[in-house]
This record gives structure tokens, sequence and C-alpha cells, in this order.
């Protein structure tokens, strides 16, 4: 078998300024959609669909259905979807890599594959890896005054917590009612439209998986669940026995907040959860708080907060990912909401009508745009002026630059990017 350096492949770098390795029989290029501390990444390829501890998954796109099979794989490679789709983000979150590649090339990945970070590419084979150059860091903990961590499920909790020396900014955990659901093997929505003791059950579980990870909380910390924000796309594919509508535009269509207060007995399964938690957690219940997500104004938030039967000293937050929610800040914060999420993955797609799971737009969706930093700097500083706390989601390349130019210090971040720059730090 000959051996090919993929330096002199089209297009690759001087092998002076780059790690040489030996391919067999030749290397894919791609595009890196979610990187991790790791160089690389080896295993078998999946083509099943199917969880296989340990192996290189691949798929045409990432959706819902494939959860089971994505957090037990070494990594992910796929032919579409952007950067930070929803699985493309819970990837992020565990640290596995995510490569897109041609759809063309897919076919070839059978038997073994390594995928090489720093080359965006996938290795036909086994790769063998040269040393390291030296890793300059790129941003640290000193300007940042609180992380709201993105986790996928308890696990997130305890390792971040580990880690030493501990991050005393990450005071806080933020999950989706979704992710939640994948980890404790929940269908919400056949459960939610099979009737109301169907969905107090549903509740009641939730409840049990968020008092398991309150129980994992250092002192000063808290956890966050964004309500169910299922688009009717993914819905469909983790839907057994209940028929979800084709919308044309899932993205634009009945999800979020305009879905919770339509869904007759979602009121039922909120309830069933906060009453299980406040038996569960007693004095502790105040260490678990709840956020609306894509939602547009204030008659939304009204609406909604009398519908799940919250009075007025009970806080929710609002998840702000939309333009008009970026105008609607101020009445939100006055009609209380009781912190603010910046969800700058969606913010940015409307913002650029750029669709953040499209690659063919993806030079387009810019993550420091001036008009998306205008709009970010217009959430926080409703907030600030309102005394209410802002959290800005920000990717780990991001980081820098949001610090720098936004009158903020309170950020979200995933999990494995936290990580590795705590690691970066302690360094």
């Amino acid at each position: 078998m000959r051996r090919v350096e993929p330096w002199a492949l089209p297009g690759r770098a001087d092998p002076e300024s780059v790690e040489r390795t030996l391919v067999s029989p030749r290397e894919v290029p791609g595009v890196l959609l979610v990187g991790s501390h790791h160089r690389h990444v080896h295993g078998p390829c999946n083509r099943s669909a199917e969880p296989v501890e340990g192996a290189i998954l691949v798929v045409d796109r990432l959706g819902p259905e494939l959860y089971d099979a994505i957090v037990v794989s070494a990594g992910v490679i796929c032919a579409r979807g952007g950067r930070t789709g929803h699985m493309q983000s819970l990837c992020r979150s565990r640290g596995i890599p995510v490569l897109r590649i041609d759809l063309a090339e897919l076919d070839a990945l059978t038997g073994e594959a390594t995928i090489v970070l720093d080359r965006e590419s996938v290795v036909l084979g086994k790769a063998e890896l040269a040393a390291p150059s030296a890793e300059v860091a790129a941003a640290t903990f000193e300007d940042i005054e609180s992380i709201c961590v993105v986790i996928a499920d308890a696990t997130d909790i305890r390792s971040t917590n580990a880690l030493v020396p501990r991050v005393e900014r990450a005071d806080s955990y933020f999950i989706r009612e979704e992710f939640v659901c994948f980890a404790a093997g929940l269908s919400p929505i056949d459960a939610l439209r099979a009737g109301r003791r169907e969905a107090e059950r549903y509740g009641a579980a939730i409840a049990a998986e968020l008092c398991s990870m309150v129980d994992e909380l250092l002192p000063g910390q808290r956890v966050i669940m964004r309500l169910l924000d299922l688009r009717s796309d993914d819905a469909a594919q983790i839907t057994t026995d209940m028929h979800v509508v084709d919308e044309p535009n899932p993205e634009l269509g009945l999800h979020g907040a305009r879905w919770l207060l339509n869904e007759p007995h979602y009121a039922d399964a909120f309830r069933a959860l906060r009453a299980h938690a406040l038996e569960r957690l007693g004095a502790d219940a105040d260490r678990l708080s709840f956020a609306v997500p894509f939602i547009n104004d204030r008659d939304e938030f009204v609406r909604l907060r009398k519908n799940l039967g919250l009075g007025d000293e009970t806080p929710l937050g609002v998840f702000v990912e939309t333009p008009a929610a970026v105008h609607s800040a101020v009445d939100f914060c006055a009609s209380g909401a009781g912190e603010l999420f910046v969800g700058t993955k969606d913010l940015i797609q409307f913002y650029l009508a750029a669709d953040r799971g499209n690659h063919l737009v993806s030079s387009i969706y810019q993550t420091r745009h001036p008009a998306v930093l205008a709009a970010l700097r217009q959430a926080v500083e409703a907030g600030r002026d309102a005394g209410v706390p802002v959290h800005v989601f920000a990717l780990g390349a991001d980081l820098d630059h949001y610090v720098q130019h936004l009158p903020t210090r309170t950020l979200m971040m995933c999990t494995a990017e936290l990580q590795q720059l705590a690691r970066r730090s302690a360094a």
C-alpha cells in the first residue's frame, strides 16, 4: 500500500507548517462544524444510525432521532448542516467533533476512519500523527463575571464541577427540555397528546431528571430549563403514535411560545413538573427555574405565564432569539422576566436571513456581523437598565470578541468549550 503525503494534495499547506499524516489510501477534505480538544479521533464508521460506542457516526444530516447514536460516538461526519444546529450544539456540549464533507464522498466512508481536526479532513484508515505544535490560548476568564453552562444531561454538571481548579464563574447550568427528554427516553408529543394523565406523568418524569441535576450542583449554582421547543420536522422524527403537521417552513412555524400556548396539555405537564420538583427539592426548589423559547413580544409572555399558572412572584426567563424579541426586551423586563437569555444561533439566522443549517449560505451566517452585534448590544442594555440579568451565548471562537465589543460579562458557553478554556487557563 503506497504512502501519500497529505500536504502534497491539491490545496494543502506546506509541510513545514502542518503535521505529516500517512494516509491510507486517501484524505477527504471537509469543513469542521464542531471542534474538540482532541487533535484527531479514530474509529470504525457507523452508518447504521444505531448507537455504537466509540464509532465515527456517518449520516447525511443530524437530527434528534440520532441522539442515542450521537452521544456515544467519537466523532460525526455528515454531508449537510451548519455549525449551530441543535444536534451540533449537543456535540459541542459533549466535545464530539463534527466534520461536513461533500455528499459524493459519503459513500466512501466504510471501515475505519480518522477525523483530523486541525486539517478539517477525514483520513480513510488510521492516520499516524506527529507531535502537535504549540497552542496559542485564544481566551481567558479574566473579564468574565458569570457563565451559564449549556449542558445535555447531569454528567455535564459533574464533569464541569470536577475541573481543577474549579471554574468559579460557572454559576448556572442551562438545558433544553428536548435534551431532558432524550436523556430520559421520553417522547414528549406522544405523552402530551395522550390526555391529561399521561401529560402529568410526563411532567413528573421531567421533574425527576431535573431534580437529579439539582443534586449535582455546588453551593451557589442553579439549573435553568428552556421549555419545550420542537419544530415540526424534528418532532416528526421522534414521535411514534401521533400525527405531526408537515409545515412548509418549520423554522418559522408552530414551535416555541406559540406552540406552548396551543398545546392543550402542556400546562398540565408543567404544573405536575413544578409540584413534583417542589415536593422533592423543598427549600432547594428555587435552584430550578425556567425560560420561554422562541417568543416575540410582551403579549405572548403574559399569556404564557397565565396559561402555565405562574403568579407574579414566580420568576420566568425569556429567550431572546428573534428580532421582535430584541425590540421587546424592555417590555419583557417590565412584565416580570426574571432574566434574559440571548440565543445568538437563531438570532443571527433571522437577522441575516441565512439558514444556520444550510451550508450553502454559511459564509453569510456571520456571528460578528455589525447588525448582530447591534442587536446583542440592544438586548444587553435593555436588561442592564432594568436590573435584569442578561446571558449572551457565545461560541468559543467568539468569546474574546463579544467580551471586547459588548457591554456584558455574563455569558453562555457549551460544556466542552468551557472545559477546554479551563484547561488552557490552568496551563
